[in-house]
């Protein structure tokens, strides 16, 4: 994002987030991506004098699995449509106490433990490493914070989020190891997507929405789908109270993001440029081309 555009906020909704309320000027729009289809079409529209760009991530109805969703074509088709700031929302379990279920957390860390998915937009002919020290944007995380307070959600700021493969939900040992690691919740679908969204230059931030105690907690028994849609549904309608709260709040922002999230290939490009495969470099043209065409 330059000083003198402005912001286009990208929503991916989860479990429990099909739709955005308030949006006006509506229209659902294929995105085409040369790293294939997303998730669904693009929903464009417009909140308070802000564009918006809304991406269900498994799909209406729920139709794909956290293992098949394509994440770089999700990514890449934001990116293509002019988006500039990604918040993600998505239904996790608790792996601590003082996180009951209803609770928003606004992580800022995570531990990817997926292993079948695509993590990179690049790869053999143009190679780049990003850092994902810090993988999400603290101006956007602020902003949500601000916006929980406004529309009285509870929220926690800050956490680490295991990302497991799934579709199983966690066996008890491996719910006990993640609380050993310091864990705070747990779901199967922000990795590799904060990565993606690090290597497009985008703003990201996550909002967990919790829905159950995974399966470590003793007085509860090991979690169902029918228990998770149960607190999903209550969660639903604050998640949408908290979108058209926190969307005007970001598109007033002006200019690039002082934390950088703009310029992460700036010092990521490993490969010589008279090395780098032109047929990657064609595919790489959104993600990338800020930085391909020096």
């Amino acid at each position: 994002m330059t000083p003198s555009s402005s912001p286009v906020i990208g929503i991916i909704g989860g479990s429990g987030l099909y739709q955005i309320d308030g949006l006006t000027d509506v229209s659902w729009r294929q995105v085409s991506s040369p790293f294939g289809a997303p998730s669904d079409a693009l929903c464009f529209g417009t909140l308070e004098g802000t564009p918006v760009v809304f991406l269900p991530r498994h799909g209406r109805g729920h139709r794909v699995p956290p293992s098949e969703i394509n994440f770089r074509a999700n990514i890449d088709a934001l990116k293509r449509a002019g988006v500039t700031d990604v918040l993600s929302v998505s239904a996790v379990g608790s792996l601590r106490e003082d996180l009951p279920p209803g609770t928003f957390v606004v992580v800022d860390q995570f531990i990817d433990r997926t292993f079948a998915r695509e993590k990179s937009f690049f790869g053999t002919g143009c190679v780049a490493h990003v850092s994902v020290a810090k993988p999400v944007c603290r101006r956007l995380g602020d902003a949500v914070m601000d916006a929980c307070g406004d529309v009285t959600i509870a929220a926690r700021r800050g956490g680490t989020y295991l990302v497991m493969e799934g579709p199983q939900f966690s066996s008890l040992a491996e719910s006990e190891l993640y609380r050993a690691w310091g864990c705070s919740v747990i779901g199967m679908t922000n990795m590799p997507e904060a990565k993606l969204a690090r290597e497009a230059e985008l703003c990201y931030a996550s909002v967990a929405m919790v829905t159950d105690f995974d399966s470590w907690h003793p007085g509860h028994d090991a979690v169902t789908v029918d228990q998770v849609v149960s607190v999903m549904h209550a969660n639903s309608g604050k998640a949408r109270a908290l979108v058209k709260n926190v969307v005007p709040r970001l598109g007033g922002h002006a200019g690039p993001c002082v934390h950088g999230c703009q310029r992460a290939l700036d010092h990521a490009l490993i490969t010589a440029p008279e090395a780098r495969d032109p047929a990657m470099l064609a595919k790489l043209d959104a993600v990338a081309g800020r930085v391909l065409k020096r």
